[in-house]
């Protein structure tokens, strides 16, 4: 994955909390620009069956409230989805993407998969996300990622995540709630790639191509 590395602060006031640190935003697209964009619920790899519709929801509902664009949700069993019979995550074709144009009625589509899902002893959620443009077929966004609740890294991200999102009386009970709680650890890899997206920070480089993780 191309490497977006964000610096965090060093003064001893919490710095806001974070985005996941690999991403990669197309530099010669404004994603404020994309109009209707479709998330295509995940695919799953993981053991847990139901895991890929908590993980899609939590996004599309972090995704709303950042109005980064206007967004529908797909599901996998949706009859207009499984009539396009169409495997995004291998490679597509421009016919094909005008074919999903047409019928989902937007201009841009979010596919990816939970590549790996552990709820104990701690929490574990890994992704790979990519949006893709169905004028002309470019990459506009990708992030592919593991959100390990015990890497140290991670903790203190949700630290400073816990601590703007509630009273900081509570911060702790609740940075302990998040380390163990799916639903929880859930919104906060949510929050993390909403503002990936948000951020629309212009970078030049190659295409993402390797996987990364923590």
């Amino acid at each position: 994955m191309f490497p977006v590395i964000l610096c965090g602060c060093s003064s001893a006031r919490m710095a806001p909390p974070g985005p996941a640190d690999y991403y990669y935003i197309n530099p010669d697209k404004n994603l404020s620009a994309v109009g209707r964009v479709a998330i295509v619920e995940l695919d799953n790899y993981s053991s847990y069956p139901h895991i890929s519709g908590d993980v899609t929801d939590a996004i599309f509902q972090e995704l709303q409230k950042r109005q980064v664009f206007s967004l529908t949700i797909v599901r996998r069993n949706d009859a207009v989805w499984r009539s396009l019979q169409m495997d995004l995550s291998s490679g597509y074709q421009l016919e094909e993407l005008v074919e999903i144009r047409k019928a989902l009625k937007c201009s841009a589509v979010l596919v990816g998969s939970v590549t790996e899902f552990r709820p104990y002893p701690h929490v574990v959620v890994g992704l790979r996300l990519k949006l893709l443009d169905l004028e002309d077929g470019q990459l506009l966004w990708a992030l592919e990622q593991i959100w390990d609740a015990a890497d140290k890294t991670t903790e203190d991200r949700v630290k400073r995540y816990v601590h703007h999102q509630m009273h900081p009386d509570f911060s702790s009970s609740r940075q302990h709630l998040l380390a163990v709680s799916p639903i929880s650890f859930i919104k906060f890899v949510a929050y993390e790639v909403g503002q990936t997206l948000s951020r629309n920070r212009r970078r030049q480089g190659g295409l993402p191509g390797v996987s990364v993780g923590r």
